[in-house]
């Protein structure tokens, strides 16, 4: 897996995950449970991670929906 972006945005997070699973795209979205070391504050950031094989698709789609200035 290859890291398509990261963010504390969780309502980013969970716009690209939408797009990427109405594309297809196998994805994982990491670091999900990390609030729990940073006391719920966002500090740390989530990260989506791609299969690498699809990695310029969803770098597209994501450039396509002007989320570009995300990416990785």
């Amino acid at each position: 897996m290859q890291e398509l972006m990261r963010s504390n945005d969780a309502v980013l997070i969970s716009f690209v995950d939408a797009l990427l699973n109405d594309a297809d795209i196998p994805h994982f979205v990491a670091d999900v449970h990390m609030s729990i070391l940073d006391g719920s504050i966002g500090v740390l950031p989530r990260r989506i991670l791609v299969d690498p094989d699809h990695l310029d698709q969803a770098r597209r789609i994501l450039k396509d929906a002007e989320l570009g200035h995300e990416l990785s």
